[in-house]
């Protein structure tokens, strides 16, 4: 069986429930990575603006 590879789109406000999630389980790695994420999407808004 092949796994899916369909691109997923995520918004603002699924990185923020992501994060969310990641502090409550304590995944610092997920955090500071979902962080970054948050980090480069501010600044291409930021560029746009």
């Amino acid at each position: 069986m092949q796994p899916s590879t369909a691109k997923v789109n995520l918004t603002l406000d699924d990185y923020l429930v992501l994060l969310n999630v990641a502090v409550q389980v304590g995944d610092k790695k997920w955090q500071k990575e979902i962080t970054r994420k948050l980090e480069r999407i501010s600044r291409f808004e930021a560029a746009k603006a």
